[in-house]
């Protein structure tokens, strides 16, 4: 599916962000990798070699935080430098931030979280816009998260970050449809992993009981496999998704098919898209 393209994919050594760099490797692509800490990200470039489908095909690693302006623009110069074109971006890299009361949240922290969940992806999509348009065509995926659809009390910042992502998404796939651009979010369900320790450390005090409760539940369960964000990540950077566009799409409850199949009858609508419900709605 993406032999001959070349990919950025952010917060791929570990979780959810190297699930979608398994799936583009063995979907062919070529692929720089980015994450914060360099030995677990040179780790995983390793790992997914046994991925590859094919000679020849590459797993680049550049280690940086994304929240800086400077490794931002390193991370765009490798991938050109390498491979002289970027097809598809893949913001997955993020903070949960501070837990707790928005009031009592340490400030820093709070700005932090927007700047590494919300401003990093967007000087990235601010970054390749002009490189996909000369090309004729890109892709762009940002994951959003828990919050982007409803206030999620104690999560503040993240539930503000990944909000802003989905609005940007839609915005952004107005302005670059003309050339091509496919602009979508994806909402990759309750995983395990990092953030979810995050939660069950801070406590029940800290996070509410009905978000701790659940919380457990995820720990006992084990949460959604991050395999299904990978395949949607996967259709949504692949040609079978063209012209799909400006959308919230979620990995657990969402039909990919479906959408191809509908795309044509709901494309001029407002479904899978953020918006205000006016009285009318509730036949008020």
């Amino acid at each position: 599916m993406l032999t001959n393209k070349a990919a950025i994919i952010t917060g791929a050594s570990r979780g959810l962000g190297k699930a979608i760099a398994r799936a583009f490797a063995a979907a062919g692509a070529d692929m720089l990798l980015c994450a914060r800490n360099g030995e677990d990200l040179e780790r995983a470039c390793a790992e997914l070699e046994g991925s590859k489908k094919q000679a020849g095909q590459r797993i680049l690693a550049c280690a940086g935080d994304l929240a800086e302006k400077r490794d931002a623009d390193r991370v765009i110069q490798a991938a050109m430098q390498a491979f002289g074109r970027i097809d598809i971006l893949v913001n997955n890299a993020a903070i949960q931030g501070p837990i707790g009361p928005f009031e009592e949240n340490d400030w820093d922290a709070w700005k932090r979280t927007i700047q590494t969940d919300l401003l990093g992806p967007a000087y990235l999509i601010r970054s390749v816009l002009p490189i996909m348009k000369k090309q004729g065509g890109g892709k762009i995926i940002s994951l959003s998260g828990g919050g982007a659809t409803g206030p999620r009390e104690n999560y503040s910042a993240y539930a503000v970050a990944k909000t802003g992502i989905v609005r940007l998404t839609e915005t952004i796939a107005k302005e670059a449809g003309t050339w091509h651009i496919d602009v979508n979010a994806i909402a990759p369900g309750a995983m395990s992993g990092r953030m979810l320790e995050e939660t069950l450390a801070a406590g029940e005090d800290a996070v509410g009981k009905g978000e701790y409760a659940k919380a457990l539940e995820r720990k006992k369960n084990g949460g959604t496999p991050p395999e299904k964000a990978a395949e949607l990540a996967l259709f949504l950077a692949g040609s079978a998704s063209d012209g799909i566009t400006g959308r919230l799409i979620s990995a657990v409850w969402d039909d990919r098919e479906t959408l191809r199949e509908r795309w044509d009858e709901w494309k001029n609508t407002d479904i899978y898209t953020l918006r205000r419900i006016i009285p009318e709605d509730r036949e008020k």
